[in-house]
């Protein structure tokens, strides 16, 4: 056995892990970059570059492209000519995928936590969209006695506890101290606490690796009001939600502790939407027999917004940082 941070990042980003195979995330599960809901989320991002004087955006963990696809598509067809001299590059553990754009650029990144070097971007909009939930963080769990100790999981996902909070190399002084700031006791036995710091250290680093622009992170998370007391550790497979089990078959994510991320602006994603002016119009009526194929379009928008703004991916958090 060993520590769930250890394990959780082989079997995400190992030679075999869950994000180097072929289908990628879109193949287990799907977020606001897929499906309809992908053109108005794309459409949002593009206001936000327009409104913050942006000419570059950069998809952190861009799958295998649908979110630079969907801008790429709307940027040609957009009448007032939204995103079309924004540059859109990709950066995701795999090769550039063969089906995008030529317009698209493409960065192979390590995985995780870990980035490629960027060239410090200027004018850029960096957007890292359910990205900070799968950076491996330590999970601890409150013993008999109610002291926080490591767990530790093999392959097949069964735990142990392990040592004190701080004895080991992975869970330090400065663990505890996050816990003790951001996620503070007391603990009854088996509450458990996923220690945030190594995705407050990610968005750090993302940050201080953009010349000037704007850095978005867009995740479900919680504040220090609601952490979940038993943790929010979890799989995900062929769109199921399924015990965590860290050998590479499925998914593996924890909600994320938006306020101790480093930020300017914390907004939910439903009114940062109506902040940005995405709305799903009502369909007219008359529309279905003059043109058909318009008013089911109407229709299809009108869910995918009402999907974006509505419970679930309504309340992620958008965690927006200005740099430069």
């Amino acid at each position: 056995m060993r520590p769930w941070i250890l394990a959780w990042q082989d079997a995400l980003y190992g030679a075999r892990g869950f994000y180097r195979t072929p289908s990628g995330p879109a193949g287990h599960f799907a977020t606001s970059c897929h499906g309809p809901r992908a053109a108005p989320f794309a459409e949002a991002l593009l206001r936000l570059a327009t409104a913050e004087g942006l000419s570059r955006i950069i998809d952190l963990g861009a799958g295998r492209g649908e979110l630079l696809t969907s801008m790429a598509d709307l940027a040609a067809d957009s009448a007032d000519e939204l995103g079309s001299g924004v540059e859109l590059v990709g950066v995701d553990v795999v090769a550039r995928p063969s089906h995008l754009a030529p317009r698209v650029g493409w960065f192979e990144s390590p995985g995780g936590a870990e980035l490629p070097e960027l060239g410090r971007p200027e004018a850029a909009l960096v957007v890292a969209n359910e990205w900070l939930d799968v950076i491996p963080c330590p999970i601890l769990e409150a013993d008999g006695a109610g002291e926080l100790r490591e767990v530790e999981v093999d392959d097949s996902g069964q735990e142990r506890l392990g040592v004190l909070a701080g004895e080991s190399a992975t869970v330090g002084a400065a663990e505890v101290a996050w816990v003790q700031r951001w996620w503070p006791g007391p603990f009854q036995p088996g509450d458990r606490v996923e220690v945030g710091m190594p995705r407050d250290q990610a968005l750090t680093r993302l940050q201080e690796a953009v010349g000037s622009g704007v850095v978005l992170a867009v995740d479900y998370g919680h504040t220090r009001a609601s952490r979940p007391a038993a943790g929010s550790l979890t799989g995900y497979r062929q769109g199921r939600q399924v015990a965590p089990r860290p050998d590479g078959s499925c998914d593996l994510t924890a909600h994320v502790a938006v306020d101790s991320l480093p930020h300017d602006q914390l907004m939910t994603q439903r009114d940062a939407l109506r902040e940005l002016g995405i709305r799903g119009e009502d369909a007219a009526y008359d529309l279905a027999r003059s043109d058909p194929i318009a008013y089911l379009r109407a229709l299809e928008r009108r869910g995918a917004v009402a999907e974006l703004t509505g419970p679930g991916l309504g309340d992620f958090w958008w965690v927006l940082s200005r740099v430069g």
